[in-house]
């Protein structure tokens, strides 16, 4: 080849190459964090007394959800969030129909990485992520952790004194960014940060703890009351929305003993103190991210995968909440805190167990106005295809020898642009016997399959007013594409998708139980 034309060819080829480059250095990083067991209403920025400025401060200069919906369950949000798809759809916990989106943005040039808890089959590194530091197990001791914690695929258990899980995830998370862009600084990334916290066992660090330890005096009529007043203040949500009434089977703060206060007060306490925690390293990885210079290109994202857990599983309540030994849980008291102004908790298919909050953040691609609410409807399963659009790559039909089921979200993008979007033709909730599915302004409803509950969500959103009598074809509409979505989509099995009882809904005991009327 004579000189000139090598010479040419090695100019394109170098510039074809940087264009390359300075292209996948255009699409923006993305932080997922997903909390876990975190109520609707326990973030500041959504009403908590809970002290939390960090996100806060990424609400306030970004974009929160007034309707995000996961699915009322630690594993099959996980499923959703990861694959787009609804849980058995992919497969659930298997994932067998599905690919994550690490797998997708892994292919098309992004550093992966994960911290944190796992809940599914396999490992992570089995599942496109190329870092991983955290534990397989759906819960874990925060302070002495378990045999499933991994580290890039191999056991990991150097624990020491001052090991505790929440801070051991950013922790890991800020070395595998650092080893990325050390590698190859041109690529984006993708890190899911998936806390554990604050999921029982209830256990802070003694100084997170003692900061709220007589924040609860007052018990959760009045705290409850607080934050429903802080959310309409704040245009949270609508006025048209009625806080819904305390639980049947929890008393009054004031029927209570001083000793039940007291117990009572030290738990939620507790709580607050993890929440204060995923704050507090939320606020790390930020500013970890501006001394990087990356900040600006990053779209942060921060969820929860259900509403507040009732069920009380407390074992060594004798013992303090900072020593490993205990485990503490608390129940419907102060899970119906967690949830205001919703009703119902963790598992129900009710809003006070699909609803979550949602805060994007993202200096250079976020067009709405700094601190915005949006009430446009969006679910887990709209993760996949944000980032696939993100990525400027497409879902794959096939995947290591796995027909992929298609994908059933939809990008949040033209939302984040401060637009419209096409949304959902309907959504789909499942989980055990609590079914959902919500089409337009209706929802219908069911809690152990009892009888079904028909809400308008737009006006009604805290879900006090059932008026399925009132429209029967209703209903019978949204039944019917309830069972055929289960069935062709979900692919549930005919003992999953019975007809409901027609029975009056049950109701639970205050450590959550169902209860007898």
């Amino acid at each position: 080849m004579p000189a000139p034309l090598l010479s040419r060819c090695v100019t394109l080829l170098l510039l074809s190459l940087w264009v390359a480059a300075a292209h996948a250095g255009d699409r923006p990083n993305v932080v997922l964090m997903m909390v876990d067991d975190l109520g609707y209403s326990d973030f500041g920025c959504y009403g908590s007394e809970i002290e939390t400025p960090h996100i806060d401060a990424l609400a306030d200069g970004g974009l929160r959800f007034r309707n995000f919906c996961n699915t009322a369950k630690c594993h099959s949000s996980r499923v959703s969030l990861l694959t787009g798809l609804y849980c058995d759809q992919a497969g659930a916990q298997s994932l067998s129909r599905g690919v994550t989106i690490a797998e997708v943005l892994g292919a098309a040039g992004y550093h992966t990485a994960m911290v944190g808890k796992w809940h599914l089959g396999a490992e992570p590194t089995d599942r496109g992520f190329q870092k991983y530091f955290g534990h397989l197990s759906g819960a874990t001791n925060f302070f002495v952790g378990d045999d499933t914690f991994r580290l890039n695929g191999k056991k990991w258990n150097d624990f020491d004194e001052d090991f505790y899980t929440t801070d051991a995830n950013i922790a890991w998370a800020e070395k595998f960014l650092t080893q990325a862009m050390e590698e190859d600084p041109d690529k984006p990334f993708f890190l899911y940060v998936a806390h554990n916290a604050p999921h029982y066992p209830l256990q802070a660090r003694e100084e997170d703890f003692r900061k709220y330890e007589h924040r609860y005096e007052e018990g959760w009529d009045k705290l409850r009351a607080a934050r429903y007043q802080r959310q309409l203040e704040m245009g949270l949500i609508p006025k048209a929305w009625a806080l819904s009434p305390r639980p049947e089977h929890v008393p009054a703060w004031d029927e209570l003993s001083e000793e039940q206060r007291d117990w009572e007060r030290r738990r939620m306490a507790a709580f607050a103190g993890m929440v204060d925690r995923v704050d507090q390293t939320t606020g790390q990885l930020v500013k970890f991210l501006k001394e990087k210079g990356v900040y600006d290109n990053t779209l942060i994202l921060i969820c929860s995968d259900n509403g507040a857990c009732p069920f009380d599983r407390t074992k060594g309540k004798e013992f303090d909440p900072w020593d490993s030994r205990s485990y503490w849980c608390y129940d419907t008291s102060w899970s119906h805190v967690g949830n205001t102004p919703f009703r119902l908790h963790k598992q129900n298919q009710h809003e006070g167990g699909i609803s979550s909050p949602l805060i994007a953040h993202w200096p250079a691609g976020l067009k709405t106005k700094p601190g915005e609410i949006t009430d446009q409807r969006a679910h887990l399963i709209d993760v996949m295809a944000t980032c696939i659009e993100l990525g400027e790559t497409e879902y794959p039909a096939q995947w290591s020898g796995r027909n992929l089921e298609p994908l059933q979200g939809k990008s949040l993008l033209p939302i984040l642009a401060g637009k419209t979007r096409q949304g959902h033709d309907f959504l789909y909730y499942h989980f055990a016997t609590n079914r959902a599915i919500q089409k337009g302004k209706w929802k219908l409803v069911t809690h152990r399959a009892s009888q079904w509950e028909l809400y308008d969500i737009e006006n009604d959103g805290t879900e006090l007013h059932n008026v399925a009598d009132q429209h029967p074809e209703v209903v019978a509409e949204l039944s019917a594409l309830w069972q055929k979505t289960a069935t062709e989509t979900d692919h549930l099995k005919p003992t999953q998708t019975r007809p409901v009882s027609g029975k009056t809904p049950p109701l639970l005991n205050k450590n959550g139980t169902p209860a007898k009327r």
